[in-house]
């Protein structure tokens, strides 16, 4: 008898699981989705599309031939996307997160870099500026610098393309350069912490699922007839709507200051740029974070309908936005894409406003994106919602 039960109740939960076509679509797609995303990202898929090339700005101060070789070798680099540009505009660029490494050549350039080849007088030195949290790829760069270098040095003095020089620095040759590299925060004497970003992408992801939660509760709340009897009192169907969504706004500014308080004392993450834009972008998110949840809540009738989708679209918004790891690590079209993810506004805004160290005019471009999104998804929640069934 124990065990005819037994059997009858492990069919029951199966026969319930399989035909909750959502649950089924989420214990599915989830795992399926985000495998197959870190698996493309990190390469373990051959795939014919195109790796991010490192955008890098050249300012040549010496316009030698031997630093008009060193351009013309680092442009035509794969790896590599060139900019051009003033000292100043590049370090701009890479403080503000559009350029990676930007590399100064001083004038005098070529003739001293080819008598250092050749053992003799003081190696001229190469300025380079970087974005401190793309150490690999500055790593990258570094070699990369070093093979057009010795090319070009090495065809200034022998001709040729200068192949040969490579290993004729095994024989006696020394290094033609030093470099003098400075990593660009949000000024001089500010170190990069890691820390800054990691809370960025965390604080954004707890957040939204605060607005998973806020959605959950509204479908509870018209499943239990609460609000018919909300109805039935003289408020407004968009009092109604705007005030559960302006307490999941405050709720994710009240979370965002919260956890930005304990980076700060624990681990010194400071708002080194604009802190009014850091407030502006907590808001901005708030909102964001409402909309989506106001979304969420008429997606669908039940919680057990809706939880599961509403958590699989989070993760991918969280996934594609960087916060797990860093957009710049995607694959080009990718990175491209993500912009029209508000996740990725997001991250970018709260790095800009910390370690970045931007200032308020910077930051009113992701939070224009951000009251955006808010928009759309304010806007499809109504036009989604039945006021009939509520």
């Amino acid at each position: 008898m124990s065990t005819t039960a037994f059997a009858a109740l492990v069919r029951r939960d199966l026969y319930l699981y399989i035909t909750d076509r959502r649950a089924v679509i989420m214990s599915l797609a989830a795992p399926i989705l985000i495998a197959s995303f870190f698996g493309y990202i990190f390469g373990g898929v051959a795939n014919d599309a195109p790796s991010a090339r490192v955008p890098v700005a050249v300012i040549d101060n010496d316009q030698s031939d031997i630093s008009h070789r060193l351009v013309a070798g680092l442009t035509a680099d794969r790896a590599l996307e060139i900019r051009p540009g003033t000292l100043a505009q590049a370090r701009d660029a890479v403080r503000g997160g559009k350029t990676t490494v930007a590399v100064a050549i001083p004038p005098g350039f070529g003739p001293q870099a080819a008598q250092s080849l050749l053992g003799g007088g003081h190696p001229p030195e190469l300025q380079l500026l970087y974005d401190p949290s793309h150490g690999a790829e500055m790593a990258m760069v570094r070699g990369i610098l070093t093979q057009h270098v010795m090319e070009s040095v090495g065809a200034g003095l022998f001709g040729g393309s200068g192949g040969g020089s490579g290993g004729g620095s095994g024989g006696g040759f020394a290094m033609p350069f030093t470099t003098r590299e400075e990593p660009v925060t949000a000024r001089k004497g500010v170190e990069y912490n890691a820390m800054g970003h990691s809370f960025a992408g965390m604080t954004v992801q707890f957040i939204l699922f605060m607005g998973i939660d806020a959605g959950m509760f509204m479908i509870y709340q018209r499943r239990s007839g609460i609000w018919k009897r909300l109805r039935a009192a003289p408020i407004s169907r968009f009092v109604m709507i705007g005030s559960r969504a302006a307490s999941s706004a405050l709720i994710a500014v009240f979370i965002m200051f919260v956890v930005f308080g304990f980076a700060r004392i624990v681990f010194h993450v400071r708002v080194e740029g604009s802190l009014a834009g850091f407030v502006a972008i907590a808001v901005a998110f708030g909102l964001m974070t409402a909309a989506f949840g106001l979304l969420i809540a008429v997606s669908g009738k039940t919680p057990e309908a809706t939880r599961g989708l509403a958590i699989l679209a989070t993760l991918l918004l969280v996934m594609l936005g960087g916060a797990w790891v860093p957009a710049f690590i995607f694959p080009q079209w990718l990175q491209k894409a993500s912009f029209a993810i508000p996740t990725r506004w997001a991250v970018d805004a709260l790095d800009g406003v910390t370690w970045r160290g931007l200032g308020f005019a910077w930051a009113l471009g992701p939070v224009a994106a951000l009251l955006g999104f808010t928009v759309l998804f304010g806007a499809l929640a109504l036009w989604l919602f039945r006021w009939d069934e509520a």
